[in-house]
């Protein structure tokens, strides 16, 4: 009885994986229509190159996790990343090679970060916990990442969008004490 019900188990957790890792894929090849477009105008124009280096930072991490040396069990997670990084990879030699000199240099800048803080982050977890912490650390790390890359997109609308979504707040209230008001005939502030 026990034996089949971890087969069943085993077999929805890969079933699962397999199911991430083409959903994954999918993920990695969703910016395709964007390089398209940037290498037929020969230009990448107003495109931000930030989610692209999130997406490599976070691939590399998840992969870390993914390794053995890190999480027992994860070949899947460190396939379809070691795949991610190479998409990042090329996505982010393509931006860097038709964008123009300023913005070339700022991405290879926040290339050699993203290596310098992979290359920490592999040092410290070897180097300092044991495999237990490692894992943990790793995991942490990876969840905080991924929601990094998940968020990047947001950094050109968040100054706009923070404001849009305090607009909405205020109208929310208002609309709510506005009818309060009303309900009760008594002002909102009384006036002594």
């Amino acid at each position: 009885m026990i034996s089949s019900e971890l087969d069943v188990y085993n077999v929805c957790c890969n079933g699962v994986g397999v199911a991430g890792n083409l959903f994954a894929f999918v993920l990695f090849l969703s910016p395709m229509p964007t390089f398209r477009r940037i290498i037929r105008n020969g230009s990448t124009e107003q495109f931000s190159g930030l989610p692209y280096i999130y997406a490599l930072l976070n691939c590399l991490i998840c992969l870390w996790y993914g390794l053995p040396v890190v999480t027992q069990g994860m070949l899947l997670v460190a396939t379809v990343n070691s795949i991610g990084a190479l998409f990042q990879l090329v996505y982010i030699s393509l931006f860097i090679t038709y964008a123009e000199r300023r913005k070339k240099v700022n991405m290879l800048g926040l290339l050699l970060a993203v290596f310098s803080l992979f290359a920490v982050i592999v040092f410290v977890s070897l180097r300092f916990m044991g495999p237990s912490l490692r894992q943990l650390f790793v995991g942490y790390l990876s969840v905080a990442s991924l929601i990094s890359m998940f968020a990047s997109p947001l950094f050109i609308i968040v100054p706009n969008g923070i404001g849009s979504l305090l607009g909405v707040v205020q109208l929310v209230l208002y609309a709510y004490y506005s009818r309060k008001s009303k309900d009760s005939e008594e002002p909102l502030l009384a006036s002594e």
